[in-house]
């Protein structure tokens, strides 16, 4: 069995946000060169998600939306993770909802997707750099 290991780095502008990282670990997994396995994505910070879903504008401004109710960033005083001096305990939150990471599987050198899925890298207290692990598996 193979391995192989890739960091990206993402600095997303603003507070949130969520980018398609689906062509960058499809590049990994090129270099590679595993047929058969399994890839791992996840986010290598406590503010940040890795997720799958479909690449679709409405769905991306509805996850924001939904994250902001379910976790809104203010008044920052309601979380006692605050009283440290942060103001992004929200953040840790949403990133808590939307999952730390995914598995997909490989086959025939590829993504083995359901329909419309791709992978997002999900930033809930941005403006500084981040990493995102992938890890390949396989033969």
């Amino acid at each position: 069995m193979k391995s192989y290991r890739k960091e990206l780095f993402m600095q997303v502008p603003g507070r949130r946000g969520f980018v398609n990282i689906t062509p960058q670990v499809e590049g990994a997994l090129r270099e590679s060169g595993i047929r058969e396995g399994l890839v791992l994505v996840n986010a290598m910070h406590i503010t940040a998600s890795v997720y799958i879903n479909d690449d679709e504008s409405g769905l991306l401004r509805d996850y924001e939306g939904w994250l902001e109710k379910l976790a809104p960033h203010e008044p920052v005083s309601g979380y006692r993770h605050n009283d440290t001096g942060e103001d992004n305990a929200d953040a840790h939150m949403k990133r808590q909802i939307m999952g730390r990471e995914v598995v997909v599987a490989v086959t025939a050198g590829r993504l083995d997707f359901g329909p419309w899925e791709q992978i997002f890298y999900g930033e809930f207290d941005g403006n500084r750099r981040k990493r995102v692990l992938i890890k390949i598996i396989g033969e």
